[in-house]
Parts: C-alpha cells; sequence; structure tokens
C-alpha cells in the first residue's frame, strides 16, 4: 500500500498542470478502431470474427508496445461447447517492477438478450460500445506510448470471454479470471484500471461502488486527474450502480483494481445488450477524454 500511495503522489505532482492539459492521444484515430472492430462482425468465441480481431490487435500491439504476450487458453462452457480463447498483452518499459495495468474485453455477447424485438434477441451484439470502445483507448494509449515512454510500466490487457454467458453463472468473465489465476502474488500492478462503455456520446462516468471501496485511493487518483484536466462533468462525483465486471476477478486476487464505465447507455439503457451497440452511438470527443485520463496517469 505504501508503495501505491508513493506512485500517487508522484503522479499528483506531474500532472498538476492545471485544467484542459493536452495529451498525444488521438480520439478520431480510437473512433476508428471502433468502426474497424465492429466491422469484423461480431467478435464471438470461435467465429470469423473473432479470429480477425484478435489477431489486428496483436499486430497493433507488436507495431507499438516494447513486448507482447498471448495467453490462449480453453474454457468449456455449461452447455458442453468449448471456447478457444486469448488474453493479449503488451507491455511498455517491461523491466520496470512498479507498473499500471489496463484492461478492456474485446469479445462481444453472442445474444442481444435485452432487444426489445423478441425476435432479435438471437442476434449477436456488434459491440461498438460494450467492447470496441475500451480497446479503442488502449490501442490509442499504445499508440502514444510508443512515442513518449511512461514514467512507469504499463501493460495494456485485452481480456476475452468476457461477455459469452450469463452472467449470474460460469462462462463469463474467462479472461480476467484465468489471468487473476496466472498472475504472481508478489508481482502484482500498483493498480488497475478497466475501461468498459466508456464511448457514449453522453458521457458520464459515476464512481463504481465496488471500486469505491476496495480501491478508494485509486478511485481518488482517477477523478483527481479527470478535475485537473476539466473533465469533472465525465468523471462525476457521485456513485453508481455496482456492476459484475472484470475488476472483481482482479480485486479477489489483490489487485487495486477500479471500473469506469457509464452503464446509462441509451434512453433507458435501449443500446446495452442489443443490434442497436452500433459506432454511430460512439463519440471521438468521449474517447479523447477518457484517453487524455489513461495517458496522463502515467506519464
Amino acid at each position: 500500500m505504501r508503495r501505491l500511495l508513493t506512485m500517487l503522489s508522484v503522479g499528483t505532482l506531474a500532472c498538476g498542470s492545471g485544467a484542459g492539459a493536452a495529451t498525444q492521444f488521438d480520439g478520431d484515430s480510437a473512433l476508428s478502431y471502433v468502426r474497424q472492430q465492429v466491422a469484423f462482425g461480431p467478435r464471438v468465441p470461435n467465429t470469423e470474427g473473432h479470429r480477425r480481431t484478435g489477431d489486428w490487435i496483436l499486430a497493433h500491439l507488436r507495431r507499438t508496445a516494447d513486448t507482447v504476450e498471448v495467453q490462449a487458453f480453453e474454457h468449456v462452457t455449461e452447455a458442453g461447447d468449448t471456447l478457444r480463447l486469448r488474453n493479449l498483452i503488451g507491455r511498455f518499459r517491461p523491466g520496470e517492477t512498479a507498473r499500471v495495468l489496463y484492461l478492456a474485453h474485446w469479445d462481444t455477447r453472442p445474444r442481444s438478450d435485452q432487444a426489445a424485438n423478441l425476435g432479435e434477441r438471437r442476434i449477436p451484439v456488434p459491440g461498438a460500445n460494450d467492447g470496441a470502445s475500451g480497446v479503442a483507448v488502449l490501442l490509442g494509449v499504445a499508440d502514444v506510448l510508443a512515442r513518449q515512454p511512461p514514467a512507469v510500466g504499463v501493460d495494456l490487457l485485452f481480456v476475452d470471454g468476457e461477455d459469452y454467458g450469463n452472467f449470474s453463472g460460469p462462462d463469463v468473465m474467462l479472461g480476467s479470471r484465468y489471468y487473476a489465476r496466472a498472475s504472481d502474488p508478489d508481482r502484482l500492478p500498483l493498480f488497475a484500471v478497466l475501461f468498459d462503455m466508456i464511448g457514449d456520446a453522453d458521457l458520464q462516468i459515476p464512481q463504481e461502488p465496488n471500486s469505491l471501496n476496495r480501491a478508494p485511493e485509486v478511485v481518488s487518483r482517477v477523478w483527481a486527474v479527470a478535475r485537473d484536466l476539466g473533465y469533472q462533468r465525465v468523471f462525476v462525483d457521485r456513485v453508481g450502480p455496482a456492476i459484475t465486471d472484470d475488476h472483481l476477478p482482479l480485486l479477489d486476487a489483490g489487485v487495486r483494481a477500479i471500473l469506469l464505465i457509464d452503464f446509462s447507455y441509451g434512453p433507458g439503457n435501449a443500446y446495452w445488450h442489443t443490434p442497436l451497440d452500433t459506432p454511430d452511438k460512439v463519440s471521438a470527443r468521449s474517447l479523447q477524454i477518457v484517453g487524455d485520463v489513461a495517458v496522463t496517469l502515467v506519464q
């Protein structure tokens, strides 16, 4: 804990340059990364769109990161299907012991279970915001860190199999669970930030209760950086709903992990887990704001 607080204090000095400080993050490029992912088709495990997207992310990391790792694994579902899955990791300054972990899920949901039209519920979710937005921010961060090495070691983790099954069952958060099991408890990151559903054009990110209760100092640091950058209207000072997401396996493994999410997506949450989760709902400006905060935290 002392090492984490020291690092966060250093971050305070590094990012106290005043509101509106610019970074090299490019929101327009990030939006193009959202569109490219959706163009591959649904990123459901064991599909061609899933394979092509994973290869594309890997190619991007190999151009930008210092080292790249693939965690390949299989999961047998409740229905008896075997999913072939990959966690993808790009590392910057891999020799540094003080590290920060950023993660997002790159798979998409096989069924639009929240669609108002019952006939559409068998359609895979396009996943422009729910999946592709977080991936796009991480890829945009990789672009920046390739040009400007971070002040600490940074790992960008693209987890697979987050959104496959029912969230009360065993077929979700598969990549983060695998990563947590494989992690060395003596070499955990200083902290981790999960980016999920952060591209909504009407973006407001509240403080997620599991994050606030179990890693309050990380929430405080991230919201302080957002205020320094003038983004307090997006990183709002209120508590939102508790969300079951990929930060929970990391928290259970001892990582100080928080979730950034805007779970209000469209009127009455009408776009979440539906065929309406398309790139026209995602904003380059929202991606820019989140990307600026992510970059500033590690620069």
